[in-house]
C-alpha cells in the first residue's frame, strides 16, 4: 500500500484549532528591492541593466507588484524608474508598479509626468511620518499631518492614479492618530493602506492586533480599501509578522531579496514566499529563486552567507554521518520525494535544488559511498578507507579536488 505525506510526516502546525490561513483570501506579495532595499549603506546600487533584469525575474516568481524608485530623489532616479516603466508596458510583465513619494507635490509630479510618458499606471506610494516621537522630533502638528495627507492623495488621484497611503512608523503610533489619517486618506481617494513596521518594533501580536484595528478603520469609511503590511528585521521578527499581519487580513506584504534594506534590512521577500508555499498560501514556481537572489546579491555587494535560510550554500548540505545515512537509504527506496524530507524542513526541489551529502570529519563510510557513486567511480573498500581516514583527520568538509587527489593517487597505486 502506498503511503501518503499524512503518513510520514504529522504536521503539528496545521493540527489545532489556530491554524494560519489568510484571513483575506489571496495574499499578494510587493517587492522592494528596488527602492527600500537600496536604502542599506551597504549596497550598491544595481546597474540600470540589472534592474531591467530583477525586473524579469520577479515576473516569472509571481510576484505581483514592485517599487520601482523613489522618482523625487533626482533625475538619475526618474531615469531609472522611466525606463523600468517602459520595460513592463513594452514586455508586458506582469507586474504593478508603484513609486514612492512624500506627501508634497514635488515628489508626487514626477511619478504623474513617468506615468504619463511611458503609459503605464503607477500607484502612488505617499508616505509620512505617523508616531508621537517622530511628531515631537519634527514639531508636527496632526493638522498639517492631515493637510499634507489630503493634498497628496487628491494630487494623485485628479491625475488618475491609484494611491498607496503609507503611515510611517505606524506599529508606535496612537491609535487615534491613525484613525484620523487613514480616515483622511481613504476619503480623499486613497484605495489602499500600507502599515509600517518603519524600526522593527513589532512582535506577531502587535502586527495581528494593529491590522484588525487598521482594518475596522478602513471599514467603516464604506470604501473597497486594501491593507499592506510592510516589516523590517530589527527585531528579527520580520517574516513571522508579516505571516501574522495576513492571518490578520493583510492583503499585501511588502518585502526585499535577501532581506536588503536600511539598518539590518527588511523582511526577505525569498524565505516569506517558502513560507507562504509550504504553508498552502500560494502556488508559485520558485525555481528562479536561487537565480534572482543570487543577483540581488551580486549587484549590490550583499553576501549570501553560507547558512542563510533556503539559499545558503548550507541549506541542504550535510556531512553528519547520521543525517547522510538517512538520506541515502531514502534514495535507496528510489524515493527522491522521501529523500527531499527525511531530514530538511524546506524540500530543495521546491526552489530547484537538491540534497547534497559532503565528506567531512562528522562523516561516515556511507556518504564516502554515496559521494563516489554519485560521480561515477566504484567505491572500492580500500579507497574509502582512505578518503574516511583523511575526513576524520580533518577539521573541515573535503572539497571535491581534495577527494579526487586521493582517488588519482589511489588509481596510480592500484
Amino acid at each position: 500500500m502506498a503511503l501518503t505525506e499524512s503518513d510520514l510526516i504529522h504536521d503539528w502546525n496545521r493540527a489545532g484549532d489556530d491554524e494560519w490561513v489568510p484571513a483575506r483570501g489571496k495574499v499578494e506579495l510587493n517587492d522592494e528591492t528596488l527602492r527600500d532595499g537600496l536604502q542599506s549603506p551597504s549596497v550598491r546600487t544595481p546597474s540600470l541593466e540589472v534592474k531591467v533584469e530583477l525586473l524579469h525575474l520577479m515576473a516569472g516568481l509571481g510576484i505581483d507588484s514592485v517599487n520601482i524608485g523613489l522618482p523625487g530623489a533626482g533625475s538619475h532616479v526618474v531615469r531609472d524608474v522611466e525606463r523600468l516603466a517602459r520595460e513592463i508596458v513594452g514586455e508586458r510583465l506582469p507586474l504593478v508598479a508603484n513609486c514612492a513619494a512624500r506627501t508634497l507635490a514635488a515628489d508626487i509630479q514626477p511619478i504623474i509626468d513617468i506615468s504619463q510618458r511611458s503609459g503605464l499606471e503607477i500607484e502612488v506610494a505617499c508616505f509620512l511620518g505617523s508616531s508621537p516621537i517622530r511628531q515631537y522630533t519634527e514639531a508636527w502638528e496632526m493638522d498639517k499631518l492631515l493637510r499634507l495627507t489630503r493634498n497628496a492623495v487628491n494630487m494623485a488621484v485628479s491625475h488618475d492614479l491609484p494611491v498607496m497611503y503609507v503611515t510611517e512608523d505606524s506599529t508606535r503610533a496612537r491609535p487615534d492618530d491613525l484613525r484620523r489619517l487613514y480616515t483622511e486618506a481613504v476619503e480623499a481617494g486613497a484605495r489602499r493602506v500600507v502599515i509600517a513596521d518603519t524600526v522593527g518594533h513589532a512582535t506577531p501580536v502587535g502586527a495581528r492586533n494593529l491590522v484588525r484595528f487598521i482594518r475596522q478603520v478602513v471599514d467603516a469609511t464604506g470604501e473597497e480599501v486594501k491593507v499592506d503590511w510592510h516589516g523590517h528585521e530589527d527585531r528579527g521578527l520580520s517574516v513571522i509578522n508579516s505571516l501574522a499581519a495576513a492571518a490578520a487580513g493583510a492583503d499585501r506584504l511588502h518585502a526585499t531579496a535577501i532581506g536588503i534594506g536600511e539598518r539590518v534590512g527588511n523582511t526577505p521577500i525569498d524565505i516569506l514566499m517558502v513560507n507562504m508555499q509550504l504553508l498552502g498560501w500560494s502556488d508559485r514556481d520558485l525555481t528562479q529563486l536561487p537565480e534572482y537572489c543570487e543577483l540581488v546579491s551580486r549587484s549590490t555587494g550583499v553576501p549570501l552567507v553560507d547558512k542563510y535560510p533556503i539559499l545558503g550554500r548550507d541549506a541542504f548540505r550535510t556531512g553528519t554521518g547520521v543525517h547522510a545515512a538517512a538520506v541515502i537509504k531514502a534514495r535507496k527506496k528510489g524515493d527522491d520525494w522521501l529523500a527531499d524530507r527525511i531530514y530538511s524542513g524546506v524540500p530543495a526541489s521546491l526552489i530547484g535544488r537538491h540534497q547534497v551529502i559532503e565528506v567531512g570529519p562528522m562523516c561516515g563510510e556511507s556518504n564516502v559511498q554515496f559521494w563516489l557513486t554519485e560521480r561515477g567511480i566504484e567505491p572500492e573498500p580500500v579507497l574509502v578507507q582512505e578518503i574516511f581516514a583523511c575526513a576524520k583527520s580533518s577539521d573541515r568538509v573535503l572539497d571535491e579536488a581534495e577527494i579526487l587527489d586521493i582517488c588519482r593517487r589511489h588509481a596510480a597505486a592500484v
